[in-house]
């Protein structure tokens, strides 16, 4: 199940505050910065600092190869 665009547009990672990468094909937000990934079980976002994981660099050249994810956190609320 997608995320909803409300949510697409307003998430930001909960530790930088800088916008997210959703992977919708691997159910996951990715901060391509702090190279770590949260959890989308179902629509609902896991963004717990400590529920994070790392990512290998396979998967990192995956999670930010162009059209493979939307950019969160684009609202101008934000």
């Amino acid at each position: 199940m997608s995320l909803d665009t409300f949510l697409i547009d307003v998430l930001r990672d909960p530790v930088d505050g800088g916008v997210l990468n959703y992977v919708e094909s691997a159910a996951i937000l990715y901060n391509p910065r702090r190279r770590v990934a949260y959890e989308v079980k179902g629509a609902i976002p896991v963004l717990l600092p400590d529920e994070a994981r790392e990512v290998s660099d396979s998967e990192h050249n995956s999670f930010v190869a162009p059209g493979s994810f939307i950019v969160t956190g684009t609202s101008n609320n934000s």
